[in-house]
């Protein structure tokens, strides 16, 4: 669990029109010292227009955006050398090399080379076999990979990854999680886009949902899962029945394989102990239980409306 401390990140009222067409509509959020957030949204949500206006290349329409007490419009030499930005289009330097660009990149933020902290992002990122070889001839996977170390190269405080994953293989995936779980536990804060919904649910202390240029959600994940799921208690009885428990009609109730299974959708507000309770109370012989719980992916379809899965994001 993150610490409150300072803020990182405080985003206020914040507006952005495109050709008079609303992208971002007053959206207000904080993300606190030290946690993973999540921002998620289906595709044109606003999201990637939001990093973009932090990063400092898309302008604001209006509001304010403040990184660790500075305003990134006023201040924007201290905001750009505190931020680390994966965009979700890959930016490459075509005709240097990877060793060569790595070197040079730090200095654009005005901090000079630290070669020990260079080489531990070319190792945890599976670069060095590939040093000498330049932009134009690297795999997608690889100038994803490059991308990453670029964006950490100045030691950022806030890391922003916008789809970091993004047509990378599976083993660079997990690799890259544990180097972002590593580097957020020695105090590096993490504002994370991904279209891996259930990488969202596992990374993620607190998550914003967005849709349609509005901030829809805004909780930690596990409380907003667990508030927004639909929960499922299935009950295998000793005996069958014929009917169904008297007492169970807030929790929608079925008999089910014959009437050996009671099947019962929780809500949000009744705990499983309750009804354990009172089904013992009625002399009721379980022989085994299971429960199901929504998914992050589920509660997402169910808040945006969305009919597909994940790929709509």
């Amino acid at each position: 669990m993150y610490i409150r401390a300072m803020s990182a990140l405080v985003i206020k009222n914040l507006h952005k029109s495109f050709d008079g067409v609303p992208a971002v509509k007053g959206v207000d959020f904080t993300i606190n010292s030290g946690e993973i957030f999540g921002l998620l949204g289906p595709n044109g949500a606003g999201k990637s227009t939001i990093i973009n206006m932090i990063a400092g290349v898309v302008r604001l329409g209006s509001g304010s955006i403040t990184a660790f007490g500075y305003d990134n419009q006023r201040d924007y030499r201290h905001t750009r050398r505190m931020l680390g930005v994966v965009h979700q289009e890959v930016v490459i330097d075509n005709f240097f090399t990877i060793d060569q660009a790595l070197q040079l990149h730090a200095g654009y933020y005005g901090v000079k080379d630290d070669p020990v902290w260079r080489q531990l992002l070319i190792d945890r990122l599976g670069l060095r076999p590939h040093l000498h070889k330049v932009m134009l001839k690297l795999s997608g996977g690889l100038k994803r990979r490059f991308m990453i170390a670029k964006a950490m190269i100045h030691r950022p405080q806030l890391l922003i990854l916008d789809e970091p994953t993004a047509g990378v293989d599976v083993e660079l995936r997990h690799g890259l999680w544990d180097f972002v779980r590593e580097i957020n536990r020695q105090g590096t804060t993490i504002l994370l886009t991904t279209h891996y919904l259930e990488e969202a649910e596992e990374m993620c202390d607190r998550i914003a949902i967005m849709n349609h240029g509005d901030l829809i959600a805004l909780e930690e994940t596990h409380e907003l899962v667990r508030r927004l799921s639909n929960r499922q208690l299935r009950l295998w009885l000793v005996e069958p029945l014929d009917v169904v428990p008297a007492g169970l009609e807030n929790c929608q109730p079925q008999l089910k394989a014959d009437g050996r299974m009671l099947l019962l959708n929780l809500p949000a507000k009744v705990d499983v102990g309750s009804i354990l309770s009172q089904l013992c109370s009625q002399q009721l012989q379980i022989r085994d239980i299971e429960t199901d719980q929504s998914s992050l992916e589920e509660v997402f379809i169910q808040l945006t409306g969305m009919n597909g899965g994940a790929n709509g994001l």
